[in-house]
């Protein structure tokens, strides 16, 4: 049975990337959550999918260019629901996802060095386990860095439009999760031949729901279904 996982928590209805959309995911009966991880300037490794962050007053920071104190000095824009929510730590989103026993999957955005790769899945490891978290990320090189340093944890290639060369994956012991425009079920029965996981992203509809979980992939990533969908 394909695992539900709530992508940026639960961000249908609440400002993704927030500990408030993590904390309503675990509510909505998801399995997991999936986040992005971004490094302040002092060193603090937040949630967000972009590299910056908009402020409710309409400005915007970079995160790699300001300090956690800084980037939590005011609240976050939030159209969705009237809360006060703020930009929430890695080691949050770790917490809330132990206290329900939900599945991590952590995206790693752009290329990041072998010591923040070690510094973020230390934390995890410290945190929470390891073979509860996965880590995904487009880029190839982080998958590498993290199969050296944490030779258990899972490994997922973020796959899109503009990847090529899946079977690539099979060489390193990569799962994958593919956009669901590209997913095929040859390559679900590849990647299940080779005994490696497959998880789909971002479906948002009934009918692709359901194909999907027809297809045996084991993760589906969505901004609105839960586990009881």
């Amino acid at each position: 049975m394909s695992i539900m996982i709530a992508h940026r928590g639960y961000s249908g209805a609440f400002p993704g990337n927030t500990a408030l959309a993590f904390r309503e995911a675990a509510k909505h009966a998801s399995g997991g959550a999936e986040t992005d991880i971004r490094r302040t300037s002092d060193g603090v490794y937040v949630t967000n999918h972009n590299p910056e962050v908009v402020f409710a007053d309409g400005s915007e920071a970079l995160i790699a260019e300001h300090t956690y104190a800084e980037l939590t000095a005011k609240p976050l824009r939030n159209s969705k629901t009237a809360d006060d929510v703020r930009l929430c730590t890695f080691r949050e989103y770790l917490e809330i996802m132990r206290a329900h026993g939900m599945v991590c999957f952590i995206e790693l955005k752009g290329d990041f060095t072998e010591e923040e790769v070690g510094e973020i899945f230390a934390e995890a490891a410290r945190v929470y386990d390891l073979q509860k978290c996965i880590l995904q990320s487009f880029s190839f090189e982080n998958l590498i860095r993290a199969r050296q340093l944490f030779p258990d944890l899972p490994l997922m290639w973020t796959y899109g439009t503009s990847e090529s060369h899946w079977e690539r994956c099979f060489d390193h012991g990569f799962s994958i999760d593919a956009d669901r425009v590209v997913l095929t079920e040859e390559m679900v029965r590849a990647f299940h031949e080779h005994g490696l996981e497959v998880g789909v992203w971002t479906v948002n509809e009934r009918e692709d729901l359901e194909k999907y979980r027809a297809m045996n992939v084991d993760y589906i990533e969505s901004d609105v279904f839960g586990g009881n969908d």
